[in-house]
This record gives C-alpha cells, sequence and structure tokens, in this order.
C-alpha cells in the first residue's frame, strides 16, 4: 500500500530523577552524600533512507515515545540512559509541527537525520549539591520532561522522470514496457489511483527513476478528480515526460487540447512545474491515424513531439536517450538530492 501522508505524535523520554542518598559503610560515621545523577532521557531521531518507499508504517502507529531514563542510586552511581528511537522515513519526506503548521525538515538526502524530540535532561542527585559549609544536602533534582509535539508526515516522490498526461493515456503501460514496475493497466479512466516508482536500466550501467503520476484532469489543481492529491509529487522530478494520446478512435480529448490542460494544471498548481524540462510525447502512434495525429500534435503546440507506442515498442529506445540526456543536463545546472546518482 502506497501511503504518502501521517499524522503521528513523537515524545522524548523523561530523564531520571537524582538520588537521595548518604555513604553507609560499617567503621565509617557521618557518611557523606553519594546520591548519583539520573540518566538522560531518549531523543526520537527521524532520519531518510533509500529502503522505505511509504509512509505505511507510520499510517497504524501513531505514537511514538523514546526511552525513559533510569534514576540515579547510591555511591554516586548515575542512572542509565535512555535508548534513543530512529524513525525510517523515505527520502522526500517533509515534516511539519502540526499544531504550527510549520516545516521543520525536508528529508531529501540519503542518510540526513533531525531531533525532532529531545529527551529530558537527568536530575543531579544530591551529591551534587555537597559544600564546604552544607556537606548533609537533601536536595536532588527532578528528571526533566522529554519534549513532545504532533507531527505531519508528508512524502513527495523523487525521481528523474515524472509521468503526466490525462487518465488512459498510456502512462502505466509505458512504465511497466520500460521497467520491472507492474502498475495496473486497464482500458478505463483513473486505473491508477497511487503513483509507481519504476527503475530504468539503460546501456553502460546507467540508470533512471521513473515515477508514473495517477491521472490527472482539467481542475485538478482546484481537487478535481484525484486532485492535488499526487501533484506535489510532480515537484520533485528533474523531467516531466507529458504523455498525449493520439489515437482518434479512442481518446476523447484532441491531442493538443489533452495538452493544454495538463500544461495548465501543472502551471495553476506551481509556477515552478511549469519551468520544468519537459518531453512531449505521443502515444499509441500503431493505431489507427496515429502517426497523422501527432504530426498535427505537433503544429498545433509548436513544439517538438516524440512519436511512439508503449504497446508495440516503437520509439521506446529514442525517448530513453532523450530522457537521458535531458537528466544529465538538469544535473549539471542544479545540486542532486536524487539517491540515484553515482
Amino acid at each position: 500500500m502506497f501511503v504518502d501522508r501521517a499524522e503521528i505524535y513523537v515524545r522524548g523520554g523523561k530523564g531520571g530523577d537524582g538520588c537521595l542518598s548518604f555513604r553507609r559503610e560499617k567503621y565509617v560515621p557521618k557518611g557523606g552524600p553519594d546520591g548519583g545523577d539520573g540518566g538522560h532521557g531518549g531523543s526520537v531521531f527521524a532520519v531518510a533512507t533509500p529502503d522505505v518507499a511509504t509512509l505505511l508504517d507510520f499510517a497504524g502507529k501513531h505514537h511514538w515515545i523514546a526511552q525513559d531514563g533510569e534514576g540515579g542510586m547510591g555511591k554516586n552511581m548515575s542512572g542509565k540512559a535512555g535508548r534513543d528511537l530512529t524513525l525510517r522515513l523515505p527520502l522526500g519526506t517533509l515534516i511539519y509541527d502540526r499544531d504550527l503548521d510549520l516545516l521543520i525538515k525536508d528529508l531529501a538526502d540519503p542518510g540526513e537525520n533531525i531531533c525532532i524530540a529531545a529527551g529530558g535532561r537527568g536530575g543531579r542527585g544530591n551529591a551534587r549539591f555537597a559544600s564546604s559549609t552544607h556537606q548533609t544536602p537533601r536536595e536532588y533534582e527532578k528528571g526533566g520532561d522529554g519534549e513532545e509535539r504532533w507531527l505531519r508526515l508528508e512524502l513527495k516522490l523523487i525521481a528523474d522522470v515524472g509521468i503526466v498526461g490525462l487518465p488512459n493515456a498510456g502512462k502505466s503501460t509505458l512504465l511497466s514496457r520500460l521497467s520491472k514496475a507492474r502498475p495496473k493497466v486497464a482500458d478505463y479512466p483513473f486505473t491508477t489511483l497511487q503513483p509507481q516508482l519504476g527503475i530504468v536500466e539503460l546501456s553502460n550501467h546507467r540508470r533512471m527513476v521513473l515515477a508514473d503520476i495517477p491521472g490527472l484532469i482539467e481542475g485538478a489543481h482546484k481537487g478535481a478528480g484525484l486532485g492535488v492529491e499526487f501533484l506535489r509529487h510532480v515537484e520533485r522530478t528533474r523531467v516531466i515526460l507529458h504523455l498525449i494520446d493520439v489515437a482518434s478512435d479512442l481518446s476523447p480529448v484532441a491531442p493538443a487540447e489533452a495538452y493544454r490542460i495538463i500544461r495548465n494544471e501543472l502551471a495553476q498548481y506551481s509556477p515552478v512545474l511549469a519551468e520544468k524540462e519537459e518531453l512531449i510525447v505521443a502515444n499509441k502512434i500503431d493505431l489507427t491515424g496515429g502517426r497523422e495525429n501527432a504530426d498535427s500534435l505537433a503544429r498545433a503546440i509548436d513544439r517538438p513531439v516524440l512519436p511512439i507506442s508503449a504497446v508495440a515498442g516503437v520509439g521506446l529506445s529514442e525517448m530513453e536517450e532523450k530522457l537521458w540526456r535531458i537528466i544529465l543536463k538538469t544535473k549539471l545546472e542544479t545540486p542532486s538530492t536524487d539517491p540515484t546518482d553515482i
């Protein structure tokens, strides 16, 4: 199950109490204070890891609490510190303070981590309060409480290429042909209800990550269809692969109009998306009128259009190489946050 949102409660462990104790040994009258300090409470950390793909682990468990520190003991023995708790989050996770609606951290790079709830400090034992004028202190400190907060986790997929297009444009079929991903493929709209990732292996040990973004429709930026639920995933991609159905007898929307609809939704959602590198691909050219419609589309939008057939495998190698060149260009222009970069 793909889960890209979760709300969790985190709390650092409570610090252990300091100890009130006096030395008591045979033949040692009036032993001095020997109460040890309490151990510090464990803290809660979040770390980005490529091994985790979704927020599924946090959908069913909402409370994450680090271990408390142990209390101090006599003979100046300190209590054991509580164990830290580390939450393993997928790359691209945004951590928000839910109540303040404040972004705390964007975990974009592998191994990046942050303390999201510090543990409480251990209290001091009475031995800490001894002085030349106060030789039998009975003071000691209670352990401090750990930090606590409610967090909102949101995942934005990190991929090289985001495949967008109207429902039934053939995005899932294309992803399944290029990679080992096995998204659901059918001849009805909104077949894909969650983003799908696939790794495309090229020659000379090259690879790129593709994300099939569920079908967008007009008004998606306002919540129509699947709405903005998955539009945010396009923001992380380096390149937009705009897939358009050019089969004249199957597509309910003219190719040029389909292109306009998706471009408008991307621009309305975020001006940054409108500026991303884009490869326009005309799909289903193996069907009647497909090649002619691909040529008409290129003239109508005055942009280069690459004709392919995901089902027949026509033009896929050329498309892969074009995507690779665009990805290399974007990597030279912007700092990398992609875990697949070598």
